[in-house]
This record gives structure tokens, C-alpha cells and sequence, in this order.
């Protein structure tokens, strides 16, 4: 950190600096957030409508000291499936905005009885490792985005994907000045271009196919706004994905904490974050997009640039609001090959799973006391394992399953002490 400077929270940026920083955010969300939407079967254009507006409001309603990027939650592809299979889209749009009305009274909760309950919850030794498996367990999923592994392997998209990945590692720390904080972008665009020239060497044309689909595109179009139904049925369905939402989103602020420097549960507080994460996505199922979430691919970008800004934070949702209305530029950014966003992601996902252990590292975890042994042991190994607990028609896995482990046994812990029936009761 020495060669660059850190770019504060409440930073003013200038002109020349706030475009290509806000364009790296952008480019470093834009392959998970449209993948939601093409998975549900709907445009992508209203959900970068919504990433936009949702990105915003958060910044809005948590007074501009929580720089955070709000793209499509992957948390409510299951149970959104099984509701459009049944019933329809419009009724999986019910099912987001209920989820969101109650993430909004989760929040107001959370501000009458306070945040100490997290440590007794979920502490140090259970929130590091559920912090890190939101980076691990998506490591599966940029290797087979960045067509290294399963079908699709050519020597193409190893090629590109190892020069995006190496422009973005080299870059991060042997750039200097103005280059120091937009690695990633760099690392687009070189990737880009390798896609680009293997292609051509291989005698292939999907990317520069997609490019001249783009420019025919008609300049200004309209999101495809829809409005919610509701089914009681379809909401059950989607009520548990609340619990999976609550407990990302605290791992998200506790990540970005310790990036920033700042207490964010404190200050704007908890409450005021989750709030605007959860009425973002009443509003996006109100509209007919998909439910936003904090992007924990631009909470890897801020980890390696130094960059905080929320003003640059908010040119990124900007140029998203934007693109939802050009067409060209929506279509042009999609053409990015997947190998670029797969070469990216492998080294953003693993900051966040860094982020995770550097909870235990700043919290001094003291592995000779057997509960946090055991803790951050059983953790892992759940999240790390596939297990899947199946209720009803939710699947619990990952590190959903992981936390709310951790939360059962932490609890347990903590009933004992009570006891003073534990043998590592600290003196």
C-alpha cells in the first residue's frame, strides 16, 4: 500500500479517476448480476435498471459511509425456480417482495435490540470461516465460468483466462500511480483482447459475432417492467432464503469493515444497511427484477485497489442505470468472454475468502481452546462438503448450511458456560 494511496470512504474523486474506477466496479459485477436474470428467464436490461437504483438507495439510506454494490442475489435462484415452474414469474415477484418487507422488519429488530447478540451468535472462531466460504465455495464456479474445467475446455479459454488472471495479479502489485488502482479493468481489457486473437488464431468469431449483434441494437430501449403476484403457497417457498440473505449480508459488512477500516455494524449501523439491502429487493419484485444483494466481487475490487469512494461506487450504479437503456453498451458488455469474468472472479472470490481469515488473524482466535477448534473446524468442513439439508422444498447448503451450524453449536457453547460445565472456560 505504500506506492498507492488509499482512497477514504468519504473521498472526493476526481473526473479523470472517477470513470475508469467506476467502469472497473461495473465490469467486476456485470458476469454474476445478468447471469440471474438469463437463468430466471427474464431481460437482463431491468436488472441493471435495479442494480443501479438499489445501489443508490443503500448509499442513501446508509449515509454515504458503506460503500457497497448491490447486483442480482443468487440466493433466490432455487426457490424462485420451483415458483416459476409452478406458477408463474410475476408470483416469484410476490415471493421477493415479501422476502424483503421482512428483511426490512429484520432490520428494525436488529435496531431496537442492537448487534452484541453476533458475538455470542457467531463468534470470531464461526464468523471468520462463514466469511471466507462466501469466497470458497464460488471458487467451483469461476473455474467452470472460466471454462478451465467440464465442458468447454479449449486451449482458448485457458489462454485467455490465464492472462486475465495474470494482468489482474501482476497488476496488483507492481503498478504504480494511476495503473495501481484499476488492475481489474486492465485485466478486462487484456483479456478481452486475448479472446479476441485466439479466437481469430483458432479461426472462431463468437466474440466479434457479438460485437456487430450489439451495434445493431436499437440506441434507446425500455427495461421490461413487470408487477408482482401473490400466492401464499409461492411465498412460503421463498420465506427461508431471508435467513440465507441476513446472514451474507453480515458477512458482506463484516468483510468490507475490516477492508475500509471502519466498524460499518456501528456506523451507519446494521440496521441501516440491511435495511437497504432488503428494501432494494422489495422494490426490484415490485418492478420485476430479480432480489439485489451486496456484491462481494466489487467488495474484492475495493480489497485490492484501496479504492472506498462511494462516489465511485455510485458512477458504477450510473453507468449501470445507463446501459439499461442503451442498448448497444448492454449488448457490447455481454460479449465479454466468459474467461475474462472467470479469470477476475477467481482472484476476487479468493480476497473474499482471504477476508474471512483475516477475521481470525485481527481477532487473535486462540485455537488451543477447544471450542473454537471445533468451531471453525465443523464450519468448513459443512460448507466445504456439499452436504444439503432439504426442508420442505428448501435446500440448505453451503454457507447458509455452514452458519446456521455454527449459530446452533455457538449457542450450545454459550448454554454451557452459563453451566460452567465447559473444560475451556477462558480465566
Amino acid at each position: 500500500m505504500q506506492n498507492k494511496r488509499i482512497i477514504q470512504v468519504e473521498d472526493k474523486v476526481p473526473p479523470k479517476l472517477l470513470v475508469p474506477l467506476s467502469i472497473q466496479h461495473m465490469f467486476a459485477m456485470f458476469g454474476a448480476s445478468v447471469l440471474v436474470p438469463f437463468l430466471l428467464g427474464i431481460n437482463p436490461a431491468i436488472v441493471l435498471f435495479m442494480n443501479g437504483i438499489g445501489t443508490l438507495l443503500f448509499t442513501l439510506i446508509t449515509k454515504g459511509k458503506a460503500p457497497a454494490y448491490l447486483g442480482s442475489s443468487f440466493a433466490f435462484i432455487a426457490p424462485a425456480t420451483l415458483i416459476i415452474q409452478q406458477w408463474g414469474y410475476p408470483y416469484a415477484l410476490g415471493g421477493f417482495v415479501v422476502v424483503g418487507l421482512c428483511g426490512c422488519i429484520l432490520a428494525a429488530i436488529i435496531y431496537k435490540c442492537g448487534t452484541k447478540w453476533i458475538d455470542v451468535v457467531l463468534p470470531p472462531a464461526a464468523m471468520g470461516p462463514v466469511v471466507a466460504l462466501i469466497g470458497l465455495e464460488l471458487a467451483g464456479s469461476a473455474a467452470s465460468t472460466g471454462k478451465i474445467v467440464g465442458e468447454g475446455v479449449t486451449s482458448a479459454t485457458v489462454i485467455t483466462f490465464c492472462v486475465t488472471l495474470a494482468v489482474a495479479v501482476l497488476g496488483s502489485v507492481l503498478f504504480r500511480g494511476f495503473l495501481s488502482v484499476i488492475p481489474i479493468l486492465i485485466a478486462i481489457l487484456c483479456g478481452y483482447a486475448a479472446g479476441l486473437i485466439t479466437e481469430a488464431v483458432m479461426g472462431e468469431h463468437v466474440i466479434r459475432d457479438g460485437i456487430a449483434a450489439a451495434l445493431q441494437q436499437p440506441l434507446f430501449m425500455l427495461p421490461d417492467f413487470q408487477t408482482p403476484k401473490f400466492n401464499l403457497d409461492a411465498i412460503l417457498i421463498m420465506l427461508p432464503v431471508l435467513l440465507v440473505i441476513a446472514n451474507e449480508h453480515i458477512g458482506h459488512q463484516l468483510v468490507t469493515s475490516k477492508i475500509v477500516g471502519r466498524d460499518l455494524l456501528k456506523d451507519p449501523g446494521l440496521h441501516r444497511s440491511l435495511f437497504a439491502d432488503n428494501f432494494s429487493t422489495a422494490l426490484s419484485g415490485l418492478i420485476g427484477s430479480v432480489p439485489t444483494t451486496t456484491y462481494g466481487e466489487n467488495i474484492g475490487v475495493m480489497a485490492i485497489t484501496g479504492v472506498y469512494s462511494v462516489r465511485v461506487i455510485g458512477g458504477a450504479a450510473v453507468l449501470s442505470l445507463i446501459c439499461s437503456f442503451v442498448g448497444p453498451l448492454a449488448a457490447l458488455i455481454q460479449t465479454i468472454p466468459g474467461p475474462v469474468i472467470g479469470g477476475i472472479s477467481f482472484l476476487l472470490y479468493g480476497m473474499i475468502g482471504t477476508s474471512g481469515l483475516r477475521i481470525l488473524v485481527d481477532n487473535k482466535v486462540d485455537y488451543g481452546r477447544n471450542r473454537n477448534m471445533v468451531l471453525t473446524s465443523v464450519i468448513f468442513v459443512t460448507g466445504l462438503s456439499g452436504v444439503t439439508l432439504q426442508i420442505g422444498n428448501v435446500s440448505l447448503s453451503g454457507m447458509t448450511l455452514a452458519a446456521i451450524v455454527g449459530m446452533l453449536m455457538s449457542l450450545l457453547f454459550a448454554a454451557f458456560d452459563k453451566l460452567g460445565i465447559s473444560n475451556d472456560l477462558a480465566e
